[in-house]
């Protein structure tokens, strides 16, 4: 549902985009009750990209996403969401301005921006309709019977994500929200 994509100027190693990868589909499916399966990130090398910033030729990197906005977004919760995804890149790849990266000081390995657009108005993954914002519990629970048919297809994916919404109680069956079973499971708001 969300597409997340880095345009770097610096290498990442398989293993960085390997790991950011992971936290930015943890950090935004566990905040918004999204499956995994549908959280993308994407890497563009754009180190042979001419860029400018203030009209003059330099080199950064940034985050930009496409995501699903709506009045049960606000927000904390892209503030929140961003100093997440943040801390993952300075754990990850590492913060600082400049940062000396293999001897080379002028190598600057900050994230320079992250650009969140909430302008999905609609779309389809996997051959779904993805739901507005806020509607993933009532998208799964009408969507149920197919995405376990798929998984016992033998469909790997779909297999995971079934798994997933199991384990992580992501359907509503007891009046909780997904984001308060969130809350109740780290120990958090109102529902703990």
């Amino acid at each position: 549902m969300p597409f997340y994509e880095f345009n770097h100027h610096i290498p990442l190693t398989i293993s960085q985009k390997d790991e950011l990868a992971a936290a930015i589909t943890t950090i935004h499916s566990t905040h918004f009750s999204t499956p995994k399966l549908f959280v993308n990130v994407a890497f563009h090398d754009v180190s042979q990209t001419s860029t400018y910033i203030a009209g003059k030729r330099r080199t950064a990197n940034h985050l930009s996403a496409h995501v699903r906005n709506g009045p049960s977004r606000g927000r904390k919760d892209w503030a929140y969401l961003v100093s997440e995804v943040q801390a993952a890149w300075d754990k990850i790849v590492g913060p600082g301005l400049p940062k000396v990266r293999r001897g080379d000081p002028e190598v600057d390995t900050s994230l320079r921006s992250i650009v969140l657009l909430g302008d999905m108005i609609y779309m389809t993954e996997l051959g779904f309709e993805v739901p507005p914002a806020g509607g993933d519990v009532q998208w799964l629970q009408e969507n149920w019977g197919e995405f376990n048919r798929r998984a016992e297809a033998g469909d790997e994916d779909f297999k995971g994500m079934v798994e997933e919404v199991k384990e992580r109680k992501l359907m509503v069956t007891d009046g909780m929200t997904a984001q308060q079973k969130l809350e109740e499971a780290l120990g958090w708001g109102d529902s703990a």
